[in-house]
């Protein structure tokens, strides 16, 4: 399951966006912080705040790439859209 995603830290304030094969795997390597020495794990961006899924890998790299170079309110806006509060998204994901 190809997936465009995005995790923030408790305050809300650092974005990670990422793009993978698997999305559970990677929320967990993230959580888990299996890279001590990346972003994500400096700044314990550790919840899932946003997520697409897509039929083909190359398209989600492509989205990943076009989020990646929007502007810091444009992230903000898309989030808050499809999660207004900014819930850990974490636990919807299937097994």
């Amino acid at each position: 399951m190809p997936a465009v995603y995005i995790l923030t830290n408790r305050t809300n304030y650092a974005l990670y966006i990422g793009a993978t094969n698997c999305l559970n795997r990677r929320t967990y390597e993230h959580i888990l912080k299996l890279v001590p020495s990346s972003f994500s794990a400096h700044y314990n961006t550790l919840k899932l705040v946003y997520y697409e899924i897509f039929d083909d890998e190359l398209t989600a790299f492509r989205r990943e790439h076009q989020l990646k170079n929007w502007h810091r309110q444009w992230k903000r806006n898309l989030i808050t859209n499809a999660n207004p509060k900014w819930h850990d998204l974490t636990d919807t994901l299937l097994p």
